[in-house]
């Protein structure tokens, strides 16, 4: 039975018998894949640390009838870290389930690996505004998976476009001052320009980017739509995070 070797992160996992572990793994050569750790709940298992959500290790893994399962593995980054803080903690999470409900199973990208692993580091440095973060994350998973952003040309009659106010929602792109503005929303100046800025940048460069309160709302809520419009689900650890932030404001 033919084994494969790949680099690969955990981006969520479940419970299986007493001593088992269902792990969901985005890894570079094979994409996102379900394998068992076998023994994996158990303390002095060598699957328990390589079993934990956001570990980055190289595995060692077969084809099963429905399932991957884990043979051999080796720890590169636990990310445990995450854990000490609920910033760090909650966009690690909307990360992963980004990544779970964009991809496919067994959908390769590499490029996307080397970008989610990226994130993750630099998640973990605290280099870049989360939020920021974020916004360039979801704009390089959509345009993997088929919904990539049209900035440089009106979105409707594909001019050269060097400003806009407005995001078209159907055809995901500025419209020009030429091309009727319906099936989206109003932006900025501001905005447009940042959207720009993060449709290009390599993740490296993104802690050059400043931008106000006010673009950092209208970037989440363009994509935000865009995400809740092409994929079958859509993520809450935001949401979820959002929430409570806003009713600590409240109190």
């Amino acid at each position: 039975m033919a084994s494969f070797k790949t680099k690969a992160v955990v981006i969520k996992t479940f419970d299986l018998k007493e001593a088992d572990k269902i792990v969901w793994l985005f890894s570079e050569k094979l994409g996102k894949i379900s394998a068992v750790a076998k023994g994996a709940k158990r303390n002095k298992s060598k699957f328990l640390s390589l079993s934990l959500g956001f570990c980055y290790g190289e595995y060692v893994v077969y084809r099963g009838k429905s399932l991957y399962n884990i043979t051999e593995g080796e720890l590169i980054d636990s990310f445990q870290d995450f854990l000490k803080d609920i910033d760090s903690l909650t966009y690690a999470s909307y990360f992963c389930e980004l990544i779970d409900i964009a991809l496919q199973e067994e959908e390769s990208n590499r490029e996307l690996f080397k970008d989610f692993i990226t994130v993750l580091y630099l998640l973990k440095t605290k280099a870049v505004d989360f939020e920021i973060l974020a916004r360039a994350f979801e704009i390089k998973v959509l345009r993997a998976t088929g919904y990539g952003m049209n900035i440089e040309n009106c979105s409707i009659c594909k001019k050269k476009l060097y400003k806009s106010n407005y995001i078209n929602l159907q055809y995901y792109g500025g419209v020009c001052e030429d091309c009727e503005k319906v099936n989206g929303m109003n932006i900025s100046y501001g905005t447009y320009n940042a959207l720009r800025y993060l449709n290009k940048a390599p993740l490296d460069k993104l802690h050059r980017l400043t931008i106000t309160e006010d673009s950092k709302k209208e970037l989440y809520k363009i994509l935000s739509l865009i995400i809740a419009n092409n994929y079958t689900r859509r993520p809450k650890s935001l949401e979820i995070f959002d929430y409570f932030k806003g009713s600590e404001k409240n109190e």
